[in-house]
């Protein structure tokens, strides 16, 4: 009688009511985000089989120590996750100019006008801007055709497609409007009070910058951060098509093992210690971000 007469009482709660609110979108994460998680998981810690039987049911850590001790695998984590720390860079540093315009500078009837331009590229395919920056990098793209009608080329610049810097390039420019939103809905937060109590206390423009609009802006540079280092390490079109295959991020190693060579439990294993490599970075830019302001502070 108790537990019925409990129950009822919760029944009639907000907090059932908020349970009974967000049940579907809980339902709905947790079969399509945590059960493929949970599954790489259990199969990266499985054997890998014959041609016959492709995956042996017996617990092992092998595909862990091939991942970790491999030097193909560590070259390729790191070069992934160097790449995706530079086009966060990139991304970031050429974003927060654009959003503090568009914050402080452009007229607030104005304002949606550049958002919407903003978005623009949203409305084409990702995989179609890709190709298009190969069309604009190509060895007779868009550069080297212009570069050459105005004589400063005889030959086509070779250096420009199938590197590094060209991926940083497209993955850039794909990531930009990621960057940008957060960095202006932060900025768009701040009390343009505060900035002139700072220069009525003697302060210049930039000191009030450092010290009063960029620690305010910091939640919206850590989410532009995450927004764009968290997919960008495990890109796979981009690398495919700039980098010509011949650049392969760890998305492409992961592939190759799980589709061309049949390996599930070491593609498994490459993709977990890709998460947590991730989620390491997150985590020390985000504790980074926090003692930063505290010195602020």
């Amino acid at each position: 009688m108790e537990d019925k007469s409990w129950w009822h009482r919760f029944r009639r709660t907000e907090a059932f009511a908020g349970y009974t609110l967000i049940s579907p979108t809980a339902l709905y994460a947790l079969l399509l985000l945590a059960a493929p998680l949970a599954t790489i998981l259990a199969y990266s810690f499985l054997t890998d089989g014959d041609t016959v039987t492709r995956i042996v049911w017996e617990f092992t850590f092998e595909n862990y120590i091939t991942t970790w001790t491999q030097p193909i695998y560590r070259a390729v984590m790191m070069r992934s996750l160097s790449v995706s720390m530079m086009v966060t860079a990139v991304t970031v540093i050429l974003a927060f100019p654009v959003a503090y315009y568009v914050s402080f500078h452009v007229a607030p009837d104005r304002k949606s006008l550049w958002l919407f331009l903003i978005t623009i590229p949203f409305w084409t395919s990702y995989l179609i801007r890709v190709f298009l920056w190969k069309v604009i990098l190509g060895y007779n793209g868009v550069i080297n055709s212009g570069l050459k009608s105005l004589g400063l080329i005889d030959e086509p610049l070779t250096f420009i497609l199938y590197n590094v810097n060209s991926i940083v390039i497209t993955l850039a420019h794909a990531y930009a409007p990621f960057a940008i939103l957060p960095i202006f809905v932060a900025l768009e937060k701040i009390d343009r009070s505060l900035l002139e109590a700072g220069q009525d206390l003697g302060e210049s423009r930039l000191m009030t910058f450092w010290r009063v609009t960029l620690p305010l802006a910091m939640p919206g540079v850590v989410a532009a951060v995450l927004i764009v280092l968290i997919p960008t390490i495990g890109d796979y079109v981009t690398p495919q098509l700039i980098g010509g295959g011949k650049i392969p991020m760890i998305a492409n190693l992961i592939q190759s093992q799980m589709l061309d060579q049949d390996n599930r439990p070491l593609g498994s294993a490459l993709a977990v210690s890709a998460m947590l490599i991730v989620t390491v970075v997150a985590l020390g830019f985000v504790l980074l971000n926090a003692r930063f302001l505290r010195v602020k502070k």
